[in-house]
């Protein structure tokens, strides 16, 4: 099972991503349910880095293990609703696949 937890700042910008563990719908380096998880943060992650405000440290050190922590540099109205949003693309793409795939990925949130 893979377990994404998203974390959200003041007015639900985004803090941090954290995605554990294999969906075990397929072998690895097969699993459509994995890619799907991985694509989705990674995604977020690479929209992230264009934004010269956003800190961001990111880890994929460990296969079946991906997560990302952000802060904005300083405050700014186009950051945090971009961060906003960002937790908002996360959030429906996991819960999509948390819809379709019940026994291969939860999505927790704090």
């Amino acid at each position: 099972m893979t377990t994404v937890t998203l974390s959200y700042g003041k007015n639900g910008a985004l803090k941090k991503c954290q995605a554990n563990g294999h969906a075990h719908f397929s072998k690895k380096g097969n699993d459509i349910v994995c890619a799907a998880v991985t694509v989705l943060i990674r995604t977020a992650m690479q929209v992230l880095s264009h934004n010269e405000n956003v800190l961001m440290i990111a880890d994929a050190s460990t296969r079946g293990n991906l997560s990302f922590k952000v802060e904005a540099k300083s405050e700014d109205s186009v950051t945090e609703t971009q961060l906003i949003c960002i937790g908002d693309f996360l959030r429906t793409g996991i819960l999509a696949l948390t819809k379709e795939f019940p026994e291969n990925v939860i999505l927790t949130e704090d």
